[in-house]
């Protein structure tokens, strides 16, 4: 028989989520630790630590906090040797931070598109590579890349971000070639258009974007930032055990719909 508390309990389990400060991270992080996971979260400014450090205490949860940039592998080197020092072998790692710049192409410095990728694709790669063999000597892991809908089609002024999402879409991938056979499960997550701080002014009246997002996603609301939150705990949990090299797009349906729009592409009689 089934225990369904057992197979979602992550009690005992160190997990870190990279850009864990705010949004769809910190959401991601507060639902691990509700199924008892200890929490790493990463920042690279000690004042976004200290904000969300008190965040996490307002809901009861004693969260560690470690500096360091992805991009810099001295840094996570240091960042993780502090986490299994201080914490333990990381079992769980979430590869969420990331940035984006939404610049026409034509209009983008390389220097720019270089940040980006180096943010969103090589900083998982970087942290990644630095966990994992501490998943490989215990025989037992997960790791969750956070891919957005960016990973399966492009949208105007954001090619840094889909191009940078698309190789962490292949990255997982491969890292499931390489790493399955220790036990370790390599997912991602692909979020559709959630509601955070960072899309609020989008959100708001009748602005075109929210327009769009609310008529072509067929459940016809913005996500939840907790909807991902769901998600990555089944990916972390045991019931993912044989899920892996796959991207679980928490999209209200979005990527199903094909330009549909309620009401304008109806097909006549």
């Amino acid at each position: 028989m089934i225990n369904i508390n057992e197979l979602f309990d992550l009690k005992g389990k160190v997990a870190l989520i990279t850009g864990g400060t705010h949004g769809i991270g910190m959401a991601v992080a507060k639902t691990l630790a509700a199924a008892g996971a200890t929490i790493c979260i990463n920042g690279h400014t000690e004042e976004n630590l200290v904000k969300a450090e008190k965040e996490y205490a307002d809901d009861g949860i004693d969260v560690y906090t470690v500096k360091f940039d992805v991009t810099k592998e001295d840094e996570v080197d240091a960042g993780i040797s502090e986490i299994e020092k201080n914490v333990g072998t990381i079992d769980i790692l979430v590869n969420n931070a990331a940035i984006i710049k939404r610049v026409p192409i034509l209009d983008m410095p390389v220097d720019d598109f270089r940040q980006v990728i180096e943010t969103d694709l090589v900083g998982p790669f970087i942290v990644s590579k630095r966990v994992v063999p501490g998943m490989i000597a215990k025989k037992s892991g997960k790791i969750i890349n956070m891919c957005s809908m960016m990973s399966v089609y492009g949208r105007n002024s954001v090619s840094a971000y889909a191009a940078a999402k698309g190789g962490l879409k292949l990255l997982t991938q491969n890292m499931t070639c390489e790493w399955a056979k220790y036990n370790i499960q390599i997912n991602g997550i692909g979020p559709g258009y959630i509601a955070t701080a960072q899309t609020a002014p989008i959100r708001e009246g009748n602005h075109p974007f929210n327009k769009l997002v609310m008529t072509r996603t067929p459940a016809g609301r913005w996500g939840d930032p907790q909807d991902v939150g769901n998600a990555a705990l089944f990916l972390a949990s045991k019931a993912a055990d044989f899920v892996n090299g796959h991207v679980l797009y928490v999209d209200g349906g979005i990527l199903a719909n094909f330009g549909y729009v309620e009401g304008e592409n109806e097909i006549p009689d």
